[in-house]
């Protein structure tokens, strides 16, 4: 939605909205860290439950979508714009070349790559939510320590989202999520090795740098489906880019804990940080799919779709 209101400047815009994701949890690292125990959880999560879901109910009256098409009427799609960040932002993060279809999308095979690049860079943020704090435990860390690690990592999460949104306006969306995706990985080395050492201050910086990067990928990834495939069916697009979120949440929480108990928590945060820093090879192969006209014709006489191949 954000990405058809400012479809001249995506990045930021969307960066800053989706922020709200992480900042929403830092109250409740708090409140379950000293309230939560098995005697009430039942009562808190329900309440806690019904009280979001109202919010977020209430909330959704008030959303409405531009129409199709729909371009910002200060900026003229048509010339170049007087406004350089504007400029900036559409040389380095030009529209896409037509507006794409959910299976156009897939054929390209740019989108099922995206969705293996999510997959990856977000169960490593999920296995370092789930083992950041019995691995902080197990180093021998007070729990108010933890969980101070644990909101800061939340909050340096949504203000990534937004700083990387604006810096990918201006540097481009691809380049800059190879960057972060080393630093996702890198992190995951240096939160391993500040609780092998017993650094806390090591421990709490290694944290937030982790939450940095594993919030900055959601909305570059949202940002770029909307680059690569038009605004038109972004829905649709970035929910089936989106949709690999549901599997990383089996691997980064289900397998991380199989990989724990086989390989300790160091062959488990070096084995996160090295997807990390393999999933920032595989984005240096996302580029925007060009659409090229069916004029070619194939041995047999049937018209070949250009529409599934990039660049």
């Amino acid at each position: 939605m954000v990405g058809k209101w400012y479809p001249e400047r995506k990045g930021g815009k969307t960066g800053f909205v989706n922020g709200g994701f992480a900042y929403g949890s830092v109250p409740f690292i708090f409140l379950f860290q000293q309230y939560l125990d098995l005697g009430n959880y039942r009562g808190v999560l329900l309440a806690v439950g019904f009280l979001l879901a109202a919010l977020v109910a209430v909330s959704g009256f008030f959303f409405k979508d531009p129409p199709k098409n729909w371009w910002p009427a200060h900026v003229d799609p048509l010339r170049v714009s007087d406004d350089p960040r504007v400029r900036k932002s559409l040389l380095k993060n030009p529209p896409a070349t037509k507006q794409y279809t959910p299976m156009e999308a897939v054929r390209t095979g740019i989108l099922p790559l995206m969705w293996f690049c999510l997959l990856c860079t977000a169960g490593v943020n999920v296995f370092g939510i789930a083992f950041q704090v019995p691995f902080g435990d197990e180093m021998g860390f007070a729990g108010g320590i933890v969980a101070l690690a644990m909101s800061l990592k939340a909050f340096i999460n949504g203000t990534g989202r937004g700083v990387i949104g604006w810096i990918s306006d201006r540097f481009g969306r691809r380049e800059t999520l190879v960057i972060v995706c080393v630093v996702l990985g890198l992190a995951q080395f240096a939160v391993y090795l500040s609780g092998s050492i017993g650094s806390m201050p090591l421990f709490l910086l290694s944290s937030m740098v982790s939450g940095f990067g594993g919030g900055a990928i959601f909305p570059l990834f949202a940002a770029m489906t909307a680059d690569y495939f038009g605004e038109n069916n972004n829905a649709a697009n970035y929910g089936l880019v989106y949709s690999s979120k549901v599997i990383s949440g089996l691997v980064g929480s289900g397998l991380g804990s199989v990989v724990v108990l086989a390989w300790g928590y160091g062959g488990a945060f070096l084995l996160a940080g090295s997807i990390g820093l393999a999933t920032a090879a595989l984005a240096l192969l996302l580029r925007r799919p060009r659409v090229v006209a069916k004029s070619a014709l194939s041995p047999g006489g049937a018209g070949v779709d250009a529409n599934a191949r990039v660049n």
